[in-house]
């Protein structure tokens, strides 16, 4: 990976998961500045990855190539005004803005410029490197886009958006969909105990079915995910009446409509910044 430097405005789990990638696929610790208020989260990145860490976000900034900015989104306007107050040269950086709500053409707004900037919206499971982060570049060449993989490749897939507006679908389709499977976990294992199971076998029991589904999908290219569902679903057997019952629930059609809910909040939250 091309070693420019890189500041994370903000060291939040997210910022911590990309570091840790970063660090961990050889990306060197001297090119990376994180910034936080809490001085304890700020020690903590710094003794578990080497990089650099400051207090001060102008001066990260001022040192950095490329800027993430990882903050509240109701926070980032205030960021913004500070960085065009403080006199450094910024106009030139690469932006990376993990806000969700919080458009391209507003960033450019807050920061009183067209600056090169990259919306990335990213999900917990980069916290393990099994993350999906849909990006979408405004003003940026390939050069910088590649770079921008490159990072967010350290923590799972990347998938560049060909409109900004596919930010919002991107958030409903992962970003925010890891919940949907918790909930979905959760209440197979609520039945379990409600069954007899103690929670700790519950929990054993209904985290292996998840990760075996789910590494069923992955080493499974050839099959669709119905053909899958199919392949357990004996006509006439047990998984098919639970099936059925899911379906008469409309199923697909709750998740449908909670996706869809996702996105509109999405928009909403765009005009609310």
């Amino acid at each position: 990976m091309s070693q420019k430097t890189i500041a994370f405005i903000g060291t939040g789990n997210m910022s911590y998961a990309i570091i840790g990638g970063l660090v961990n696929s050889g990306f060197s610790p001297n090119h990376i500045i994180a910034t936080n208020r809490n001085a304890e989260k700020l020690a903590k990145v710094g003794d578990d990855f080497g990089i650099q860490v400051t207090s001060d976000n102008i001066q990260a900034i001022n040192q950095a190539d490329y800027v993430v900015l990882s903050v509240k989104p109701q926070m980032m306007e205030a960021l913004c005004q500070t960085i065009k107050e403080s006199g450094i040269a910024y106009k030139d950086k690469v932006f990376i803005s993990v806000a969700a709500g919080i458009k391209v053409a507003r960033l450019q707004e807050m920061l009183d410029h067209p600056v090169k900037m990259i919306r990335c919206m990213p999900n917990t499971p980069s916290l393990q490197g099994k993350g999906v982060s849909g990006l979408f570049s405004n003003n940026t060449n390939e050069q910088e886009k590649q770079f921008a993989t490159e990072v967010f490749s350290a923590t799972g897939i990347v998938s560049w958006l060909e409109t900004e507006d596919q930010i919002n679908d991107i958030i409903a389709v992962t970003g925010s969909s890891p919940a949907y499977v918790f909930l979905f976990l959760e209440a197979i294992e609520q039945k379990a105990i409600e069954l007899g199971f103690d929670a700790e076998q519950a929990r054993q029991l209904v985290q292996q079915v998840a990760v075996g589904a789910s590494d069923m999908v992955a080493k499974s290219p050839d099959l669709s995910i119905s053909q899958l569902r199919a392949n357990v679903t004996s006509k006439g057997g047990t998984t098919a009446a639970a099936i059925a019952h899911l379906e008469q629930q409309n199923l697909t059609q709750t998740v449908a409509d909670a996706m869809d809910a996702c996105i509109a909040r999405a928009q909403q939250m765009e005009l609310e910044f």
